[in-house]
């Protein structure tokens, strides 16, 4: 059993001093004590977090984060942001896939998220032809996702029809397109295969109401619980305005309400996006105990709007983070953007936190809950039974000088864009040690070739 000491960590109770961190050999925390003795101990050179869970992921995007900034005749938005992005996803094979997806979560590890929900719709070759082994793009997630050591929640998406009231699918999308049939079938393959893998989950994910129909919805989460009925649930929703009209004209209901009423949402659900709910919407999802997924900076470079975060506090609503299309990968950006945001709608400050609690500190551990919640797995914690998953802060950094207790994450979140993560550890095994990874620059040079090959 290794031993880790920190000088000061984020526990569930708050934070604490001389923290005795006791680690068992599958990866996880076996327990944890404040005011204790070094002695036997490895010491971290800096405060200690819970590693941050990032809760939405398209890994292939990264490689066409900055792609898509040129003006346009008409002005730009979303929908024409993802005509750049079908053609892009129509370029990328079996190993470009693996290339990208182990830089984005080197990089991921860095910033100090330390798990993915990896929502996969990049299922076919680039004809839309199935590979001989559907699972193919998801295995080559999972390799890496294992040679970078992340933990991976995989979610293999349902994508078969273009809009609301199954609309025929076009040629951008025939790589994502599969049957509820096909889809299980990956589903279940993965599950079997890491059955008690305490660094792996596997989850389902219906894209969208735009892209599953009613039938297909029932059939999916249906035999998805015969497969793991406890397992997590995403669905993007209610993202783009044109998206609430065309699902009013479908259905006479708004996205969310329509989910809500027509779904068994519940805790396993992770709603992605979000933006466009109403006051019923948002009681509605808190009742229910769905996480909302927010993914501020992609929202932003999206134009998508903005989530009504204050209200959703005010309903005792959960949410977490994803870096979404990794235009940015870094989750201080993604919260200081969640807060900065409502300041801006509502000119007032520190919105996330009630009065006399650290904003920093409020938004650090809401997104560790929910994202640990989306993810299905047992993090986001520093205490005995939750995963090893832990960020070691450079306590040498000027901006953390004389920072202590919730400071230190006020001065995370919100005093400026220095690198402060200086460790990372992963299911009890350092990922990152002194901002590197063992692997950086083998999986970086594959991932240089792959640029070049795609440009």
């Amino acid at each position: 059993m290794s031993v880790l000491f920190a000088g000061t960590a984020l526990l569930p109770e708050g934070w604490a001093e001389n923290v005795r961190i006791e680690l068992d050999p599958s990866g996880d925390i076996a327990a944890v004590t404040a005011n204790a003795s070094p002695q036997g101990a490895r010491r971290l050179d800096g405060p200690v977090l819970p590693g941050m869970p990032n809760l939405h992921s398209h890994a292939f995007q990264r490689a066409m984060a900055g792609l898509a900034e040129t003006g346009e005749a008409a002005p730009g938005s979303f929908w024409s942001w993802r005509e750049i992005m079908y053609r892009f996803a129509g370029l990328v094979g079996p190993d470009e896939v693996e290339a990208i997806a182990a830089q984005l979560y080197v990089e991921m590890l860095k910033a100090g998220y330390t798990s993915v929900c990896e929502f996969h719709y990049l299922h076919h070759d680039r004809d839309g032809a199935p590979y001989a082994d559907p699972a193919e793009l998801s295995w080559r997630i999972d390799a890496a996702a294992r040679q970078t050591g992340i933990g991976l929640t995989h979610l293999p998406v349902l994508y078969r029809w273009s809009n609301f009231g199954g609309v025929p699918p076009h040629d951008g999308q025939r790589r994502f397109l599969c049957t509820p049939d096909t889809l299980l079938g990956i589903a279940e393959t993965l599950a079997k295969a890491w059955a008690g893998d305490g660094q792996r989950r596997v989850g389902i994910a219906p894209h969208s109401l735009r892209a599953v129909t009613p039938t297909d919805l029932a059939a999916l989460i249906e035999g998805f619980g015969a497969i793991d009925a406890g397992a997590p649930v995403h669905i993007h929703i209610a993202e783009q305005v044109r998206e609430v009209e065309d699902c009013v004209a479908w259905s006479g209901q708004r996205p969310i309400a329509w989910l809500l009423d027509h779904a068994l949402v519940d805790r396993r659900w992770c709603l992605i996006h979000a933006t466009h709910a109403d006051a019923g919407e948002l009681a509605g999802m808190a009742a229910r105990g769905a996480v909302a997924g927010l993914c501020p900076s992609t929202e932003g470079n999206l134009g998508d709007g903005l989530f009504g975060l204050t209200e959703f506090h005010d309903t005792g609503g959960s949410w977490g983070i994803g870096s979404d299309s990794h235009i940015s990968i870094d989750p201080v950006e993604e919260l200081r953007w969640l807060e900065y945001g409502q300041r801006l709608v509502q000119r007032r400050r520190n919105l996330a936190s009630a009065p006399g609690q650290s904003t920093g500190t409020a938004l650090w551990r809401r997104a560790l809950a929910g994202g640990a919640q989306a993810a299905g797995r047992n993090i986001g914690r520093i205490e005995a039974g939750a995963r090893a998953d832990l960020v070691v802060l450079d306590g040498e950094h000027p901006l953390l000088y004389g920072k202590a207790g919730d400071r230190i994450l006020d001065a995370l979140v919100f005093a400026g864009n220095a690198a402060l993560v200086r460790d990372t550890m992963v299911g009890g095994v350092w990922r990152i040690e002194a901002g590197h990874h063992p692997e950086e620059a083998r999986i970086a040079a594959a991932y240089r070739r792959v640029l070049q090959k795609l440009q």
